[in-house]
């Protein structure tokens, strides 16, 4: 169970004359959530490569941000992306349906977090106007991407490859959230993620809007009991 402190849910209702106006439950943030929403904001941000460890918040964070942003700019959809390659046993094709049946189960961290930020009627509807869509990475190839906030989950499950044709993809007015846990990474060493993160950590990368924020075990809001894995599991360097 989380352990973000809700304080109040807006009670508004949403003018008929602005029916995707958000009305976002409100949460007590931490100074490092804080310190990232204030780079997510900034106009000039481009790219935000979020790294940390499982329960940090970086999922959560990046949604909220994103959420947030499109209230300020409607004209822009919010896009999440995600690898199929939760491990070498699985892919789309062997899964049942169509590509968005196959591809539904690796949605629910969207969806969990969408249903701790929104009310279920506003969910419902970015959802069926598509101002929230979702695709696996696999088929992203040839797009070109305009007025969208675009939040790619798990990426240390994506390939060099498949981050470059992501971060390739950037147009005009879009913003990018790419998370990742250096520690759970399902693609036996062929991760994109590390490699990208830290070819933009620099000065220079920053002064073209593309940033590294890095949460650590001290920022784990889900558990305690979380925070001491990760710390063990640091210390013994598994990963």
């Amino acid at each position: 169970m989380s352990r973000r402190k809700k304080c109040s849910a807006s009670e508004k209702i949403v003018p008929m004359d602005n029916k995707y106006k958000l009305f976002l439950n409100n949460f007590e943030l931490t100074a490092k959530q804080k310190e990232f929403l204030k780079i997510a904001f900034d106009e000039d941000t481009k790219i935000i490569f979020v790294s940390g460890p499982a329960g940090s918040s970086k999922t959560f964070i990046s949604i909220y941000a994103a959420l947030q942003l499109f209230n300020m700019n409607m004209e822009r959809d919010i896009f999440y992306v995600r690898t199929i390659a939760e491990s070498g046993e699985k892919n789309l094709g062997s899964l049942p349906g169509d590509v968005n049946e196959k591809f539904h189960p690796f949605m629910m961290p969207l969806m969990d977090k969408l249903t701790e930020l929104m009310r279920p009627d506003q969910i419902k509807l970015m959802l069926e106007e598509n101002i929230i869509q979702c695709a696996p990475i696999n088929y992203l190839r040839g797009a070109s991407w305009a007025n969208k906030l675009v939040i790619a989950d798990e990426s240390q499950n994506f390939t060099k490859k498949e981050l470059i044709t992501l971060i390739t993809r950037i147009g005009e007015n879009s913003k990018y959230f790419i998370c990742g846990d250096t520690m759970q990474s399902d693609i036996n060493g062929k991760t994109g993620f590390e490699p990208l993160l830290n070819i933009f950590d620099d000065e220079e990368a920053k002064g073209h809007g593309i940033h590294t924020f890095r949460f650590s075990k001290e920022d784990i809001v889900r558990s305690e009991i979380l925070k001491f894995i990760v710390d063990r599991l640091e210390n013994n360097k598994i990963k």
